[in-house]
C-alpha cells in the first residue's frame, strides 16, 4: 500500500492506494470513532464489493443505501433516498457516509454529506479508474442539471480516500479507457515526464499490469493533491484540472447524460483544446500529434459528435462554472507539461475549433 496526503491544514486527509484495501477495518477506524456509518453504493457495485465493506465495518453500526447506476441518474432526486435513510435511522451530525462506487456515487454522496445537517463527514472508496485518479480527490461534489453538468454542488473534502486497485479487475474496457483520459490530463497540464512515461507504458496499462496501473494512479493523485493543496476552492491554479472539461461537459449535456462517458468527453475536449492552442500559435504541431496519438492508443475519441453544431456547443459552454464576465475561460496548452487558464483568445478561433473538431456528419 502506498499513501499520499492532501495537505489542507485541519482538513488534510490520506489517499491509500493498493490491492484488497476495502476489507481492512484498520484503515477506516481512525475516521469512524464509534459513530454511525451509512454506506451508499449502486446496483452494479453492491453485488461485487458491498459484503467486503460490510465485513470491514462490522464493529460499527452501519446501514446501506443502494442507488441506480449511471450518469443519467446523477440528479438532485438521487440524494433523496440517502436523506430518507439517514433520517429514518436517526443518524446525527456525527455520522459518517461511505461512498462505494465510481464518480457518480462519490459526487452524489459527497454532496449529500455536505448538506445533511449542514455537513457531516464522508469517506471515498472509489471503484473505477476515473474515480481513483480524479473525482474522489479534492472535495468537488455535486449533481447535474438538464442545462449543465455539475452545476449544483459544494466543496466538501473527504476524511479518507481508499483506492482499492483490486476493484479495477471488474471494470470493463470502455470504463477503464475513460479513466485513462484523466490520467493523460495530468501529463498534459503539468507533468511532461509522466506524459512520456504514459507513452512508453500505455500498452501495459491497457493490459492492466498491476505495477503500471498502481504507478499511474499514484502519480495522478500526487499531481491532483498538489494542486488542491495550493488552491482548494479553484481560485487559481487548480482550474488547470479542467483541461478538456468545458468542451467535454458540453458534449455530455448535448448528447444526453450517459451517452458518452465523462472520460470520453474529456478526451475529445482535450484534443479540441490542443487544436485551439495550436491555432493560437502556442502549441507546436508535434505536441498536438503526441496528444492525439496517446488518446487514440488509450482507445479514446479525439473528435466531438457530429450532432453538436458550433452554435449548440457555444450555447452549452456558456452555462459553465468557468465562465467569467461573459467570457468562456478555457484551459489551453503551451506545451506538454505546461498549461494556462485564459479567456483571452479570438472568438473566431474558438468557433473554428468547434466546427473542425467534430466527426463528419
Amino acid at each position: 500500500m502506498n499513501t499520499l496526503h492532501v495537505d489542507l491544514a485541519n482538513r488534510s486527509y490520506p489517499i491509500h492506494i493498493g490491492p484488497s484495501l476495502i476489507e481492512k477495518s484498520e484503515l477506516y477506524a481512525p475516521y469512524l470513532d464509534g459513530r454511525q456509518v451509512m454506506i451508499v453504493t449502486n446496483e452494479t457495485i453492491a453485488p461485487l464489493y458491498l459484503d467486503a465493506l460490510r465485513r470491514a465495518l462490522s464493529g460499527w453500526r452501519h446501514e446501506t443505501v443502494i442507488l441506480p447506476d449511471g450518469e443519467e441518474h446523477k440528479t438532485l432526486s438521487l440524494t433523496e433516498p440517502i436523506f430518507d435513510a439517514l433520517l429514518r435511522g436517526r443518524f446525527d451530525r456525527h455520522c459518517v457516509l461511505v461512498a462505494l462506487g465510481g464518480g457518480v456515487i462519490g459526487d452524489v454522496v459527497g454532496f449529500a454529506a455536505a448538506i445533511y445537517q449542514r455537513g457531516v463527514d464522508f469517506i471515498q472508496v472509489p471503484t473505477t479508474l476515473l474515480a481513483q485518479v480524479d473525482s474522489s480527490v479534492g472535495g468537488k461534489t455535486g449533481v447535474n442539471h438538464p442545462l449543465g453538468k455539475n452545476m449544483i454542488g459544494a466543496f466538501h473534502q473527504p476524511r479518507l480516500v481508499l483506492a482499492d486497485t483490486t476493484t479495477l479487475n471488474t471494470l470493463d474496457d470502455r470504463q477503464f479507457s475513460a479513466g485513462l483520459a484523466e490520467v493523460i490530463k495530468y501529463g498534459i497540464i503539468r507533468d511532461g515526464d509522466f506524459f512520456a512515461w504514459l507513452e512508453t507504458h500505455m500498452g501495459a496499462l491497457l493490459a492492466r499490469d498491476p505495477d503500471s496501473v498502481a504507478y499511474a494512479i499514484e502519480q495522478s493523485c500526487r499531481n491532483k493533491a498538489d494542486l488542491v493543496a495550493l488552491d482548494e476552492r479553484e481560485a487559481g491554479s487548480r482550474a488547470l484540472l479542467n483541461l478538456g472539461h468545458t468542451f467535454g461537459h458540453a458534449i455530455e449535456t448535448g448528447v444526453g447524460y450517459g451517452a458518452w462517458l465523462h472520460g470520453e468527453a474529456v478526451a475529445a475536449g482535450m484534443a479540441m483544446a490542443a487544436f485551439l492552442s495550436e491555432r493560437l500559435g502556442w502549441l507546436c504541431a508535434s505536441d498536438v500529434e503526441r496528444i492525439n496519438a496517446l488518446l487514440i492508443r488509450a482507445k479514446l475519441p479525439i473528435r466531438a459528435p457530429a450532432s453538436l453544431s458550433a452554435e449548440r456547443f457555444l450555447e452549452l459552454m456558456a452555462v459553465d462554472k468557468k465562465v467569467a464576465d461573459g467570457r468562456i475561460r478555457l484551459v489551453l496548452i503551451k506545451k506538454i507539461g505546461a498549461s494556462v487558464v485564459t479567456g483571452d483568445y479570438p472568438a473566431t478561433k474558438l468557433r473554428e475549433t468547434l466546427e473542425q473538431c467534430r466527426d463528419p456528419a
